[in-house]
């Protein structure tokens, strides 16, 4: 007999690619098969997937990128991608389909709507992302990141946390040592695939704290690639220690050995942090439409956990002062620190793996 097979479909981003890793770890780890059903983006961060999980891409496409052709095209490569997923599950049903949310969500949950499979979306955001809203009323159960989450009327969501996955687990609670007259090391992450925000503001933010602080720094500051080459620079002609790359594939451990973390609010980083338990700078995404980002920042700025940078106050001097001040008090750190463990779920994709066995329990019996 068949182990269940359970079909998670997200997104080409991190944000939506790590928490589906974690559910996926989990849920091998329960005897389930696994399908991961994404784009040829989404592709990109399976690296780190067990062997075990099957990767599916398919066709997919957003509205918002392209001219009018492009455009033209994203509802006949989404139908496309529904079809070859129908095809695939009434091949193989699977008991439960999860989506993550992003556009290549789409053909597996819109043939899992069509063929009444059991489903669920998880939503890391406090907003709903475009898709996961499309799909809220039309799934079993809405599983929700962040709390509270915004939801359509009618629709009730269960707060479970954001999964993190087995390698930021490995790290959880791990010991803090506080900022002192000793080596420290800054973590600067932007998102995915860095924030020009980011490199523009921290290296002069950094090159401006006294030279007692500065001489112990050491930076690992993601950048985008069209930025790293001034941003490397820059650093290397102040004499900081810096190691600058477009994406870290040893986040946990960058993130443990951290005296700060400098980021944007993404729901995944935020949940990282808040399970490691570091103090942090958070930048929301401004043009971020639902403004998703400062609502994922808020437990950690509520618990004194976070300073709050918007955009249009992130200057190098507003910088430089946030970072002196953190790194100036270890007892205040400390707190900072203690204080993300507090608002941290490290149980969220277990919670997340009982939810989906449940619901293929359910479907046994209807």
């Amino acid at each position: 007999m068949k182990a269940p097979l359970l079909i998670i479909a997200a997104g080409g981003t991190g944000g939506h690619m790590f928490p589906a890793q974690a559910l996926a770890e989990v849920m091998l780890q329960r005897g389930w098969r696994v399908r991961l059903s994404t784009d040829a983006r989404g592709a990109r961060y399976t690296g780190s997937f067990p062997d075990a999980v099957e990767i599916v891409e398919v066709n997919s496409a957003t509205f918002a990128r392209g001219g009018l052709l492009a455009k033209a095209m994203v509802a006949p490569r989404i139908a496309m991608g529904t079809l070859g997923a129908i095809w695939r599950m009434l091949r193989d049903k699977p008991s439960v389909v999860v989506g993550f949310g992003g556009y290549p969500s789409i053909p597996a949950l819109g043939a899992a709507t069509l063929l009444r499979i059991p489903r669920m979306i998880h939503e890391q955001n406090g907003v709903l992302g475009r898709v996961n809203e499309l799909f809220a009323k039309r799934v079993d159960q809405v599983a929700c990141g962040t709390w509270p989450t915004a939801l359509p009327d009618g629709v009730d969501g269960v707060h479970v946390g954001n999964p993190v996955r087995g390698s930021i687990l490995e790290r959880a609670g791990a010991g803090y040592i506080p900022p002192g007259d000793y080596p420290m090391d800054l973590l600067v992450m932007g998102g995915s695939q860095g924030a020009r925000i980011l490199s523009d503001v921290v290296p002069p933010a950094i090159a401006a704290l006294p030279m007692d602080m500065l001489k112990n720094i050491k930076v690992s500051h993601q950048a985008r690639d069209e930025d790293a080459e001034r941003v490397t620079a820059f650093y290397n002609e102040n004499g900081i220690r810096a190691e600058v790359q477009p994406f870290f594939d040893d986040v946990p451990r960058r993130m443990s050995e951290a005296q700060l973390v400098i980021t944007r609010a993404g729901a995944s980083t935020v949940a990282d942090m808040s399970v490691i338990g570091r103090p942090s700078i958070l930048i929301p995404l401004a043009a971020a439409i639902r403004d998703e980002q400062t609502a994922n920042a808020r437990g950690l700025v509520d618990a004194n956990a976070a300073v709050l940078m918007p955009e249009d106050t992130a200057t190098p001097e507003a910088m430089a002062a946030q970072i002196e001040l953190i790194l100036s008090n270890p007892k205040g750190a400390l707190q900072m620190a203690n204080a993300a463990l507090s608002v941290g779920k490290p149980e969220a994709a277990e919670a997340l793996a009982s939810m989906v066995e449940a619901l293929a329990e359910k479907g046994k019996t209807t």
